[in-house]
């Protein structure tokens, strides 16, 4: 068995495994950017990118106990686990329908969906839901029209409009605890 004191990575994998979170941090710091740069050659994007090595990071806190350092070095073991998601993320496709900058500069209703658009249409102009969700800022009343409406997956919408998807969760999110506010 390899001598996990050798690669400092390896060590602090074990140290992932034993719950140092401090570890995870100090790995993070480490080779995030190296990381990042791995899964953007692979997405194309950056934004993307930054997603596949978030999830990666959750995967590398969840299976560090299977860093078995015998078997490679810990920063190839780090490495597989970006690629692999970022292979994942081209696999599922589910982010390729995107439109561009301009686009999402000058997308008006009229750019939705026919099942957003007549929705929005036909609430009635007095009503209170419609009220509340005239309240709200545009991508937040737009991110849930396409959610609840147009029964778009949070994934779908934050290809769509070319975000982030833990933008797009927090703007819907938040957008929600508005609406509930509102309504109360």
């Amino acid at each position: 068995m390899a001598d996990m004191t050798a690669d400092p990575l390896g060590t602090e994998l074990g140290a992932c495994a034993r719950g140092d979170r401090q570890a995870l941090k100090r790995i993070f710091d480490a080779e995030a950017g190296r990381l990042v740069a791995i899964a953007q050659r692979i997405v194309k994007r950056r934004d993307l990118a930054e997603e596949v090595v978030q999830d990666g990071f959750i995967a590398i806190w969840t299976k560090a106990h299977q860093y078995a350092p015998d078997r490679g070095s810990a920063r190839g073991w780090i490495h597989a686990i970006i690629r692999n998601r970022a292979l994942n993320m081209l696999r599922d496709g589910s982010r390729e329908d995107l439109l561009s900058e301009d686009a999402i500069q000058s997308l008006q209703e009229a750019d939705q969906p026919e099942s957003v658009l007549t929705a929005w249409a036909a609430l009635d102009r007095t009503s209170r839901l419609r009220s509340c969700l005239e309240g709200l800022d545009q991508p937040k009343r737009q991110s849930i029209l396409m959610a609840y409406v147009g029964g778009y997956s949070h994934g779908e919408i934050a290809g769509r409009l070319s975000l982030p998807l833990g933008t797009t969760k927090s703007w819907i999110r938040r957008g929600l605890a508005s609406l509930r506010e509102c309504m109360a």
